[in-house]
């Protein structure tokens, strides 16, 4: 990134950081914000004097993009909490106060652990963090195939009672889901993966070519989340004096990224597409081994059977009892089945 751009990229977050500031409530955020506008105004500023030395334009005017101004518009409508992905692809820092609240000291995060005091801290508690997000999203996935194959079925099931039809549309839904699936999952880690990548890439420069500034930004935000000034500024400039985790930290507190939970985009993709497939499989195996009444009565069975197991498994996420989970999971996925298959039975009268 050239001079210019990063000029113009400073100007953009401090145009940004004051519109979060307006809207703000909290009065701790709102300082936090105001203040991040007056340190992108002086990042810019450093670029305008390199623009102005290298002899290139010597009057800067600063009108924010048609994107900006968008975004400005979301932030004031909606608030910066629920824009918090897309102010930090845009370079918004700070993004990680809304993580958690501002408390007294001493700080936490919103799942109760403590902010770092020490530079050993730091990420201590993002370790270990991968595997339960990888279980909870191969149970919705096998959910998500259980739920629309079983539906299908029991819509064409409704219409025709030629099981090679059953068997034949199943197949395909469940070949269109999992591949769907796969596609749309691919798409979302790439894309947040680059996003991460860029941010990072910027990071890493600024970090070399101001690092006192970029340790004043990250003792504001420290501030903001309940340390002492004195505190926050001593944790800021030790994380900074540390090159092995001061890249890691501005990324974490700053930009609201956390690089242990951007998985590969491959991988993604086929966890995806197996877990789709394993559940709009179960629902179909009867087709595949007998026809007739006897395979439509047994994919029920199936179907209902993997619905409880999965609301009861899905339970282990949120806290619920087991029993409680299987049922309304087992509830909806009736009610779903029961919908399709009235419909397709209706449809298979008006079109005979």
């Amino acid at each position: 990134m050239d001079a210019l751009s990063s000029w113009q990229q400073e100007k953009q977050s401090a145009y940004l950081y004051r519109v979060i500031a307006q809207v703000e409530q909290s009065p701790a955020r709102r300082a936090l914000f105001s203040k991040l506008a007056e340190e992108a105004d002086g990042q810019a500023a450093i670029w305008a004097a390199q623009i102005s030395d290298a002899g290139r334009k010597t009057t800067l005017d600063y009108a924010p993009s048609a994107r900006a101004r968008v975004v400005a518009q979301l932030v004031r409508r909606l608030g910066a909490r629920r824009l918090r992905v897309v102010l930090s692809a845009m370079k918004v820092r700070g993004m990680a106060v809304y993580d958690g609240g501002v408390r007294a000291h001493p700080p936490t995060s919103e799942q109760g652990h403590p902010m770092p005091t020490s530079v050993a801290e730091v990420g201590r508690r993002h370790h270990a963090r991968g595997g339960g997000t990888s279980l909870r999203a191969a149970v919705f996935g096998v959910n998500d195939g259980l739920v629309s194959n079983a539906g299908l079925i029991l819509g064409v099931a409704g219409a025709t009672a030629d099981s090679r039809v059953i068997l034949l549309s199943g197949t395909a839904g469940l070949l269109a889901g999992a591949f769907s699936m796969a596609a749309g999952e691919y798409i979302s880690v790439r894309a947040q993966r680059e996003m991460f990548e860029k941010q990072i890439a910027a990071e890493r420069d600024e970090l070399a070519k101001y690092p006192a500034e970029e340790a004043a930004e990250l003792a504001l935000i420290y501030q903001a989340r309940g340390l002492s000034r004195e505190d926050a500024k001593r944790v800021a400039n030790q994380l900074i004096s540390d090159p092995k985790n001061a890249l890691d930290t501005l990324a974490r507190e700053e930009l609201g990224l956390n690089p242990h939970e951007l998985g590969s985009p491959w991988r993604a993709a086929l966890s995806s597409l197996l877990s789709f497939g394993l559940g709009a499989f179960l629902p179909l195996i009867p087709f595949t081994v007998t026809a007739g009444p006897s395979a439509l009565r047994s994919s029920i069975a199936i179907a209902a059977a993997s619905l409880f197991c999965v609301g009861a498994t899905i339970s282990l996420f949120t806290g619920r009892g087991a029993l409680w989970g299987g049922l309304r999971m087992l509830l909806i996925g009736s009610a779903a089945g029961g919908a399709t298959f009235l419909i397709g039975k209706w449809l298979g009268v008006a079109v005979s």
